[in-house]
């Protein structure tokens, strides 16, 4: 007797992409980590909770000095989810993936706020738009702990950004109030994004990869109405009239 099977189960397989950190160290590992540990240390928990992808490409190593690379990497909380770049003979057994083919973009240098995450107990949001659309616009205030992110376009943020939360736009950034966390134009390798805001209280701004921390902006700018655009490797800034 031949038994039919009916009730099969399929499994499903979806896709999801997520916009990642990249880290691209360069020689010797000691001096970049200690401009690592520098940056992390004006950016309290500057990695926590996202992925990293370490660029390996063009550095001369072998398996030794990657996995010890690796290892003082995790001493920092910074957890690799994959390796693009490195020859295959110095990947191996224990360490993250190859990866390859992934778009190119600036790195996301997140701090987190001593704040709690939201005044009313819920945990932090990370809000992450379709891409339907060439520019969002959200219509209130971005809490502490929140995330906007939109590679796709532009962001206009109707109201602040609280200390603690952060907008990446893969275009522009416009914030009709203060701007009080983090704000990253042109996340996905767009030199000419720029960044506006009402109010200039940033944590930190970047601008395709190149970013510039609270203590580096010019006091005259601190509460002023600005914007910020890319020159030649420099954040540049003035106000806006």
């Amino acid at each position: 007797m031949t038994k039919v099977l009916t009730d099969a189960r399929s499994i499903r397989i979806k896709g999801r992409s997520f916009l990642a950190v990249m880290l691209s160290p360069d020689l010797p590992f000691d001096d970049w980590l200690a401009r690592l540990d520098d940056l992390a240390a004006r950016s309290a928990g500057f990695f926590l909770g996202r992925p990293v992808v370490l660029d390996l490409t063009d550095l001369q190593i072998d398996k030794p000095q990657l996995k010890e690379l690796i290892a003082e990497l995790g001493k920092r909380n910074v957890s690799i989810m994959g390796i693009e770049g490195a020859r295959p003979s110095i990947l191996g057994s224990g360490m993250p993936p190859a990866l390859k083919g992934g778009r190119s973009a600036s790195d996301i240098e997140v701090q987190a706020s001593n704040e709690p995450a939201d005044p009313v107990g819920k945990p932090a949001a990370a809000e992450i738009r379709p891409a339907t659309t060439q520019s969002i616009v959200i219509r209130e205030p971005v809490r502490s702990g929140q995330s906007v992110i939109f590679p796709e376009g532009d962001v206009t943020i109707v109201g602040s950004v609280a200390s603690g939360a952060e907008v990446i736009a893969g275009g522009s950034v416009h914030i009709y109030g203060a701007l009080r966390g983090r704000a990253m134009a042109g996340s996905i390798g767009n030199a000419s994004a720029r960044i506006f805001c009402r109010k200039l209280e940033a944590e930190l701004v970047a601008i395709d990869g190149i970013y510039k921390m609270a203590e580096d902006m010019a006091p005259n700018l601190r509460g002023q109405a600005v914007q910020l655009w890319l020159e030649e490797d420099a954040i540049m800034a003035e106000k806006l009239i």
